[in-house]
């Protein structure tokens, strides 16, 4: 694979030509877990599952009056700013991912953080472990809060119909959407209504020597991440998804010549290392399209995994995600769920 030279230089861009956020997040926000935050906060879920709400709301976070988002996250970006933040970053994205939510819902006005990663035990025997519990200014009653980050690549062939979450895996070939969205409704969520669990959490949860039993827990799903289109043909999008969640392609990278042409010359681009994943970096990160793809092909040649770009159009101030996939991709494809597998 050949590889043009390009000089690494940073792109200097026109003030006036700046747009206000990329995917929600304003550029003036610099430190990264300050922008991952913001991130999270406007990021949609993937999908719904039947019988389960989704992420707490903006209006449950205490957060839905114009300007209050922006001056909460500026409130707390000295705290964000802080070194175990770059630390936490740097860890595995899943983890990073759950410490926004501890954080988020420990620390928003109308939220308050009741317990994370609750291990439910039976005889010395872990049977599972809760996300997190948090309630409401509003109700104290708790909620249980299953979180999950997920970025999933549509095959146009594969398991199922067209619409089928069975078509869309992970980078690795390993997880796919419709695994992940069953063991979510048949173990995570459904886990809080378990004998042995809601004995624990009544241990812990209801008021002592009041004779008070536990009220019925209200499992929430909150899955943001993005669904990445084959850019070479059409796909629909998978059944159960929201319709406001996050797209980006991916392509081989027989085809990135192609694909680069399309975006033109004034086109932006910044490489994301897994795991920094989450918000787009700051406009002065990003390079020449060119520069940055030859950061990520060589990475690909190195390490054939799929390499993430964030690639920013000047003429729309839009950005966009593209994966760009080994040409043997994908090496292999997660079977569909068991239908009605017992637990």
């Amino acid at each position: 694979m050949t590889l043009s030279k390009v000089t690494p230089s940073k792109v200097t861009l026109s003030k006036k030509a700046l747009p206000v956020t990329l995917e929600g997040v304003a550029d003036s926000l610099m430190a990264p877990a300050l922008r991952d935050l913001a991130w999270l906060l406007y990021a949609p879920d993937l999908i719904t599952l039947p019988g389960y709400a989704g992420r707490p709301d903006k209006q449950t976070l205490g957060l839905a009056e114009p300007g209050a988002q922006a001056v909460w996250l500026g409130h707390h970006a000295a705290f964000l700013r802080e070194r175990p933040w770059y630390g936490r970053r740097r860890a595995r994205m899943g983890h990073y991912h759950e410490r926004l939510w501890h954080y988020l819902l420990d620390h928003a006005p109308g939220t308050r953080l009741l317990a994370r990663n609750v291990r439910i035990y039976q005889r010395r025997n872990t049977l599972g472990e809760l996300d997190m519990l948090y309630r409401t200014r509003r109700d104290p009653a708790p909620v249980h809060l299953e979180v999950a980050i997920k970025f999933y690549l549509g095959l146009p062939d594969g398991p199922g119909a067209a619409t089928s979450q069975s078509r869309w895996i992970g980078p690795g070939g390993i997880d796919s959407l419709a695994r992940k969205s069953a063991h979510m409704a048949r173990h995570q969520l459904a886990f809080s209504a378990n004998a042995t669990a809601r004995e624990t959490l009544r241990h812990w949860l209801a008021p002592r020597d009041s004779g008070e039993s536990l009220p019925p827990l209200s499992p929430q799903l909150a899955m943001p991440g993005v669904l990445f289109y084959p850019w070479h043909t059409a796909l629909p999008a998978p059944v159960g998804s929201t319709s406001g969640h996050h797209r980006g392609l991916w392509c081989h990278a027989r085809d990135w010549p192609a694909l680069q042409a399309e975006r033109g010359k004034a086109a932006q681009a910044a490489w994301l290392p897994k795991p920094c994943w989450l918000a787009p970096p700051p406009l002065a990160d990003f390079t020449r399209l060119e520069h940055a793809a030859n950061i990520a092909l060589a990475r690909l040649a190195e390490y054939p995994a799929p390499q993430q770009l964030m690639v920013y159009t000047p003429e729309t101030r839009r950005c966009q995600r593209i994966f760009i996939v080994p040409d043997d991709w994908p090496r292999q494809i997660p079977l569909p769920p068991v239908p009605d597998w017992p637990d």
